[in-house]
């Protein structure tokens, strides 16, 4: 992964001595809580229902075992002992005292770590697919762009003051892992025909208040151009984009009411104008250079299966299952990926002690390299496990906690935090997402039903990517009370699609029996082998609207 020079650690340092400053201040009475926002906003400071929220970064969601130890040790430290990973690849920290902040941001810089350009009007954290570099579907490994991408724009001026908050995603598979159409850019790298890195880029994408599904705006970007490129488009977003009205101000509504074609001809414009004026391109040696960092660890030649492993499956149905749904195909023979679940009835999805954290960080040590992923959908990766260590991997997840068979799952849903924290939620998601793992919680079903994407955000600002989810809740609020509506037919992979609402909403205690009988509808009328998204786009929304009109089931129309 990539280390640190003496310039980007002395940019983090810096940054965490101007907001000891900058906090000083504030406690003191010498700034208000109006002029302090904008300075804790650029550290990654919320101020949330109960207390100050600090979101820390993971870029491309990737992290060594010293880091996540650290983070271990801020949750035991200045928090409540545990900490909450993100839809982003971020990690949250709910309960830090102001004054604790400037400290921790020291903290984090001893193991290259920072707040920066996690909230505010920015570039927000660069995710990317969480298989990144050991996926057999990849083509390029698109880690080493992500890292050239968050260096360059950093401090870039064309980034300081955007109308919006910006999200890019990186791929580099055949099969999309990091929602890249639902970003306000998205990046696939492929190989062309003559052989080369080119980038496919998508714009306007996003979800939010208005969800857009991205528009292919160039197929074959050259590896050279990548950043010039993206700054063209900076540059229109920052000429034309709406600064009036911020429900208004994201690039998708931009290219939306512009149109693709007229937008992709001012990009195009603005390109021939920074190569005029000397547009920097991205050289082979500035990629060479960060891609020394992304090297293939020691791996060992290894058979694939081995025969321990296969007695293994044989012998403990448990682990059998737990590897044939938290376990995918690594490249390398005789290693796989391995999925910690961070889900399971009783805790809010994403959250992790500090006594897990540092437990894994000891696992990863010993299995996978030192390295841990965070995920779109909250949970944590071990990208290069020996399959002959799989077994007792297992064993050792089963005690922590994190070895539920359920990646994949309806059990397996993503939520943001809602109104348990939120200032911006209308409805709580943490005790909905309780109830709902709660209530199914028996594995035979669970994987009867098959792949299901369930998730949930507490206000239209989706943090919970409720629009991508093949079954989506939205939290609501009608005259001071919580309901939830239900949407489907979503999807944030390549098939890329926006669900829809079927109906009205439910209040907390009718939810769950809502969701049961869309499951039982949807049982009654698949086919063989057909999951959940393919059988509702076969027969369309119909048949699960019916379950409405039972009166046993009283909605809230909104």
């Amino acid at each position: 992964m990539y280390q640190y020079d003496q310039y980007d650690q002395a940019i983090i340092e810096e940054r965490a001595a101007q907001f000891r400053g900058q906090v000083e201040r504030r406690l003191k009475g010498e700034l208000s809580e109006e002029e302090f926002r904008p300075l804790r906003l650029q550290n990654g400071l919320y101020l949330q229902i109960h207390a100050y929220m600090l979101r820390v970064a993971v870029p491309y969601g990737l992290l060594s075992s010293d880091q996540l130890r650290m983070l271990s040790q801020i949750a035991t430290k200045y928090d409540k002992g545990y900490g909450h990973f993100t839809t982003r690849q971020n990690i949250q920290y709910n309960w830090p005292a102001l004054e604790d902040v400037p400290s921790i941001l020291e903290d984090l810089a001893t193991v290259q770590m920072h707040a920066i350009q996690t909230s505010g009007n920015c570039i927000r954290n660069i995710s990317a697919d969480q298989y990144a570099g050991v996926a057999q579907d990849e083509v390029v490994d698109p880690r080493p762009y992500a890292e050239i991408m968050r260096q360059w724009t950093t401090f870039h001026p064309e980034f300081g003051y955007l109308p919006r908050k910006f999200k890019m995603a990186f791929t580099g598979a055949r099969e999309d892992r990091a929602a890249i159409k639902f970003h306000d850019i998205g990046y696939r790298a492929r190989i062309n025909d003559q052989g080369k890195i080119v980038f496919e880029v998508y714009v306007g994408g996003g979800m939010g208040r208005t969800p857009m599904i991205g528009k292919l705006i160039h197929d074959n970007v050259a590896e050279k151009d990548l950043l010039i490129y993206t700054e063209a488009i900076m540059r229109v977003y920052n000429m034309y984009g709406r600064r009036d009205n911020k429900y208004k101000a994201r690039i998708k509504i931009l290219v939306h009411e512009m149109k693709l074609e007229e937008f992709t001809r001012k990009v195009d414009a603005e390109l021939e104008n920074l190569r005029a004026e000397g547009g920097v391109d991205l050289d082979q040696a500035e990629i060479s250079r960060v891609k020394a960092f992304f090297t293939e660890p020691a791996y060992e030649n290894l058979p694939d299966h081995p025969a321990a492993l296969e007695k293994s499956f044989t012998e403990n149905k448990d682990f059998s299952f737990w590897h044939k749904y938290n376990v995918q195909p690594h490249k390398k023979d005789g290693y796989a990926i391995v999925n910690l679940s961070l889900k399971k009835p009783g805790v809010a999805p994403g959250d992790a002690t500090d006594d897990q954290m540092k437990a894994v960080a000891d696992l990863a040590d010993q299995y996978s390299f030192s390295e841990i992923r965070t995920t779109h959908e909250q949970n944590l990766v071990l990208a290069d496990v020996r399959q002959q260590d799989l077994f007792a991997l297992w064993g050792a997840l089963v005690a922590l906690g994190f070895a539920d068979a359920n990646i994949g799952t309806l059990q397996d849903l993503i939520c943001c935090p809602g109104l348990d924290f939120c200032t911006l939620a209308n409805a709580r998601s943490i005790p909905i997402a309780e109830k709902i793992t709660a209530h199914f919680d028996n594995l035979d079903y669970l994987y009867d039903l098959g792949g299901l994407k369930l998730k949930m955000s507490g206000c239209i600002n989706a943090c919970g990517h409720h629009h991508v989810g093949h079954i989506g809740i939205l939290g609501v609020n009608k005259k001071g009370v919580e309901f939830y509506q239900i949407t489907l037919g979503g999807s944030a992979t390549d098939d890329a699609s926006i669900g829809k609402i079927i109906g009205p909403a439910f209040d907390k205690d009718q939810i769950v029996p809502a969701l049961d009988r869309l499951l039982k509808t949807y049982l009654k009328l698949r086919e063989e082998g057909e999951e959940f998204l393919d059988a509702y786009r076969r027969v369309g929304p119909a048949p699960f609207k019916e379950i409405y009109v039972d009166q046993s089931m009283q909605g809230a129309k909104l």
